[in-house]
């Protein structure tokens, strides 16, 4: 049945243009499948183009603050649109890494260790003094993040006890509470999951980044990461991802789809480091490489997530 969706794509976050790029894979899509799409930049004049346009549903293709931190959720709940993805309390509790770590250490799910603080704190209670503590318990090198930041936007990883100070600095100008995480050495491991009532793993996908680190260039370069579709991990590592994947989309409520980021130890042992409400649907991005390892294509991905779309929940 064709449908006349609106696809939310753009707003102001720093990942912009990476979401304009996922949002005109998923318009091609929705054409390809017979529907009607009404592009839409989140803009200042989002509300008034809802409803003067009246979709019947909004796929909601924009990432970072705005798009995965329950922003937009929220209108389209007040406006009575039935929209993709999780709902308003997942996307908040997904896009705050703290909050999610603070769940995931909860039910038992192993994340690194962390610290986090305010800039608040940082500014007015002294707490760059915890730092030898910190230290001493996470260890080095450190890994310095925004705690609501996606694509890896303000990370750093400190080598160093002298390149802290800097490394909270950067983070600090992303947002305004930072985290402090332990550092894990080892593979990147993605884990795409799609569905609600019964949501599905799909197959691990290993991201190689020609550089150091799986940085934002590294991300949404072409060629400067290979992405290997299924990973090569032997069966019971790729069972275990899988099964962690499905227990952190569950904790934090999640329902359509999503993307759950770990590390794969040199010991072999898996690390959640967080889970994307909203994963990039670029040429570049995970979640297409899973869907093609899943014999899936990425027409049918975007017509399954559309044909889960709900209104709140």
């Amino acid at each position: 049945m064709s449908r006349r969706v609106a696809v939310l794509k753009g707003g102001r976050s720093l990942e912009r243009e990476v979401s304009l790029r996922s949002g005109g894979n998923v318009e091609a899509a929705l054409r390809r499948l017979g529907h009607e799409v009404l592009p839409m930049d989140a803009d200042q004049h989002l509300v008034r183009n809802l409803r003067e346009q009246r979709p019947d549903v909004a796929f909601i293709a924009l990432h970072g603050k705005g798009g995965e931190d329950g922003t937009v959720q929220e209108l389209l709940e007040i406006l009575g649109i039935p929209y993709t993805g999780s709902g308003v309390l997942s996307c908040q509790r997904s896009m705050d890494k703290v909050v999610a770590k603070a769940i995931f250490t909860a039910e038992g799910i192993p994340t690194p260790k962390w610290y986090a603080f305010s800039e608040d704190a940082f500014r007015e209670m002294g707490a760059a003094d915890t730092l030898p503590e910190i230290r001493e318990r996470l260890g080095l090198p450190l890994v310095v993040k925004p705690a609501k930041q996606g694509s890896a936007l303000g990370i750093s990883v400190a080598h160093e006890p002298g390149e802290i100070p800097r490394a909270l600095m950067t983070a600090l100008s992303y947002d305004d509470r930072v985290l402090l995480e332990a550092f894990v050495p080892g593979r990147e491991i993605a884990v795409s999951v799609i569905g609600t009532d019964a949501p599905q793993a799909l197959p691990a996908v290993e991201a190689v980044p020609t550089g150091d680190f799986y940085d934002f260039e590294s991300r949404y370069t072409p060629g400067a990461t290979e992405l290997i579709a299924p990973a090569p991990i032997d069966p019971d590592t790729a069972a275990e991802a899988s099964r962690l994947a499905l227990a952190c989309y569950e904790a934090l409520g999640c329902r359509g789809f999503g993307r759950v980021d770990l590390m794969l130890d040199a010991e072999g042992r898996l690390w959640v480091l967080e889970l994307n409400a909203i994963p990039g649907m670029t040429d570049t991005s995970l979640l297409p490489a899973a869907v093609e390892a899943a014999g899936m294509g990425f027409d049918e991905m975007v017509g399954r997530v559309l044909d889960l779309a709900d209104l709140g929940g």
